[in-house]
C-alpha cells in the first residue's frame, strides 16, 4: 500500500512540473520518452522468444 501512495506521489510531482513546463521544451522531452519506452518495449519482446 505504501507503494502506491509513493507512486501517487510521483506521478503528482512530475505532472505538476509538467504544467509549469514550456511546450517547445516538454513536447521533445515527452517524444524522448516516448522513443525509450518503445525501444524498451521491443527489446523485451524480442528477448522473450
Amino acid at each position: 500500500m505504501i507503494f502506491l501512495v509513493a507512486a501517487l506521489l510521483v506521478l503528482g510531482i512530475l505532472v505538476g512540473a509538467a504544467a509549469h513546463t514550456p511546450l517547445p521544451v516538454l513536447l521533445p522531452a515527452a517524444g524522448a520518452v516516448a522513443l525509450w519506452l518503445l525501444a524498451f518495449s521491443v527489446r523485451e519482446h524480442l528477448r522473450e522468444r
